[in-house]
């Protein structure tokens, strides 16, 4: 059940204690490897979603999972969670309060996608005249592989997408053939 709402407002007010508390990095690496647990074990996220199991299991479970990996903070947020039976929104909070902490140090994201990994020398060009283009301070980039691209890449800044792959230069030569664009219309 996606609820961005509820995950918002619980990712601003860990953000806003974390910075009270003087804690920002030690939350921001507590989620970092939080969303990792989400991502790489599917029976963690369907253990916090499961209406069947009791919020005192969750809680140890969580505990037992969390130990010596997070910071204080962010175990009692945790057990916040469970208290209000919030637990199962989580994997939801996880992103919107790295998301929140992006925009609060102005971190601004681009994503990236190539046919094949681009090299290191690529990447610090590409994120070179994002920075120039833009003027964003700090530029963080998210790569993904995609071989459908067949050549070139794609990438998106914010709501901006630059489409620079064969597949769309292909794409769009076969609309002009299907238009007919070559051939003059007798009739």
């Amino acid at each position: 059940m996606q609820n961005p709402r509820l995950a918002s407002r619980y990712a601003k007010s860990l953000l806003d204690l974390a910075i009270e508390k003087g804690q920002l990095e030690t939350v921001f690496a507590d989620m970092q490897w939080l969303q990792a647990v989400c991502r790489s074990n599917r029976d963690f996220v369907n253990l916090l979603r499961s209406p069947i199991i009791k919020n005192d299991v969750k809680r140890r479970i969580m505990e037992a999972v969390t130990t010596g990996h997070i910071g204080e903070l962010t175990a009692a947020f945790n057990r916040l969670l469970v208290v209000k039976n919030r637990e199962r929104f989580l994997p939801e909070i996880i992103p919107a309060f790295i998301a929140a902490y992006k925009e609060h140090k102005g971190i601004k994201t681009i994503h990236l996608t190539t046919a094949i990994p681009a090299s290191e020398a690529v990447k610090n060009a590409i994120l070179e005249q994002v920075k120039k283009t833009t003027g964003y301070n700090q530029v963080e980039m998210e790569e993904k592989v995609n071989p459908d691209l067949i050549g070139g890449f794609v990438l998106q800044i914010g709501d901006q997408l630059v489409d620079a792959s064969v597949a769309y230069d292909l794409r769009a030569i076969a609309k002009q053939f299907e238009n007919n664009d070559f051939i003059y219309k007798i009739r």
